[in-house]
């Protein structure tokens, strides 16, 4: 086994790998597997990388609540943009009631002018 460091391009980031090297039968070839071990800070030390995913950004804040926050933004923001939409929709109502009675008017219009003309 060794250890292999591999350099993230867009963040900079330095990930520290376990390597092992093994033997493919089906492609005839050697292969390697790799375990991530963590991340080097500034000063070459490792860091370790838990084992389920990223640290939360705040302690003692239980995932249920921190998810349950997120989903009340979430309604709310929605909630907000499900009563603009509506009022919107009210104003554009509005308004197609006042083009539909303009376009009557100009139809009566020119049915008059066309019947004076025959």
């Amino acid at each position: 086994m060794s250890i292999v460091k591999n350099t993230n391009k867009k963040t900079g980031i330095t990930y520290v790998y376990e390597s092992e090297s093994y033997w493919d039968p089906e492609k005839k070839q050697p292969r390697n597997r790799r375990k991530l071990i963590g991340k080097l800070d500034d000063d070459g030390n490792i860091i370790p990388t838990g084992s389920r995913g990223r640290k939360r950004k705040e302690e003692g804040t239980s995932e249920k609540s921190g998810g349950l926050e997120t989903l009340m933004e979430s309604l709310s923001y929605y909630d907000e943009q499900l009563k603009k939409a509506q009022t919107e929709n009210a104003l554009l109502q509005e308004r197609i009631r006042v083009l539909e009675k303009e376009k009557a008017a100009i139809l009566s219009g020119l049915g008059d002018i066309l019947k004076k003309h025959q």
